[in-house]
């Protein structure tokens, strides 16, 4: 990827990442496959053995500047190799939740790095997730929550390790990043895509300094579908050719009351004013 600008995407489930990928594909200077990419999973699972190689740690005893600059460039060079056939594109784009959580990570090895972050209201997120398992009530979630009552399992997905949890934690620990590093920071609201999407594209262009291009919503090319069995077909990646105006998701208003209370932090950063939830 010599020359072009790492840029990575994250954010909750169900937020539209899967939307914004195929929308972002469509300007000539991105490079955008589209899918879930093992690359920030990679370069962490090389953080955690390095640092139990005996090898590697005995060295650094003895020369800890040249050793850590080894495995710098390695990690540089492994992340840059991933997208080497970016050619002439200005920005390689690279989908992942988890590159939120290792924010600081990338930027000590692609310091000129950028995320843009995927948001969506809280109950809607839950609400798409439900509707899908109510679909697909005979198969079980990797992580065995089809047994659970709705609460139960609103509970459980909001858990700090499980797949709304996680995110929302490391969304909640952007507070504490330097400024440097918040402002390499793109959020975008589902709500804001699909309703606005000519606008929302227009302005994340600039931010990433590509060309003007504006999208057509009633065009969009379908690209590659990502695979859902791995996820046991509950996070379903559809793509359309078209943004078709969505409905909201009934939620109980046990449970939307119980997830406003929790996450009051949420809706006082990014949705400060009232927002009309959409159904994806």
């Amino acid at each position: 990827m010599a020359g072009s600008a790492f840029v990575g995407v994250t954010g909750l489930p169900r937020a539209g990442s899967t939307l914004l990928c195929q929308l972002l594909a469509q300007h000539p200077e991105i490079q955008c496959e589209g899918h879930s990419s093992p690359l920030c999973n990679t370069l962490l699972g090389i953080r955690r053995m390095i640092s139990d190689d005996q090898f590697f740690l005995s060295q650094l005893d003895t020369s800890f500047e040249t050793s850590y600059a080894h495995l710098a460039a390695a990690m540089q060079g492994f992340l840059r190799g991933w997208h080497h056939d970016s050619g002439a594109h200005r920005v390689v784009v690279d989908k992942n939740r988890a590159w939120l959580h290792a924010i600081e990570l990338l930027l000590h090895i692609e310091p000129e790095a950028r995320l843009i972050v995927c948001l969506r209201e809280l109950g809607q997120v839950y609400g798409s997730i439900e509707a899908q398992h109510q679909r697909t009530i005979l198969v079980d979630f990797n992580d065995h929550l089809a047994d659970y009552d709705r609460f139960g399992r609103a509970d459980a997905l909001f858990a700090k390790d499980r797949v709304i949890g996680a995110p929302l934690v490391s969304l909640q620990a952007v507070l504490d990043l330097p400024p440097a590093v918040q402002q390499r920071l793109y959020f975008v609201r589902f709500e804001d895509l699909v309703t606005q999407p000519v606008k929302c594209m227009s302005h994340l262009h600039a931010w990433l300094g590509v060309s003007p291009c504006e999208i057509d919503p009633e065009r969009i090319a379908a690209g590659m579908h990502e695979s859902d069995s791995h996820y046991r077909m509950k996070y379903p990646h559809r793509r359309f050719t078209r943004i078709v105006a969505p409905t909201p998701h009934p939620v109980p208003p046990r449970i939307q009351k119980q997830i406003e209370t929790v996450w009051a932090w949420f809706y006082r950063l990014y949705y400060g004013e009232k927002t009309t939830p959409v159904q994806d």
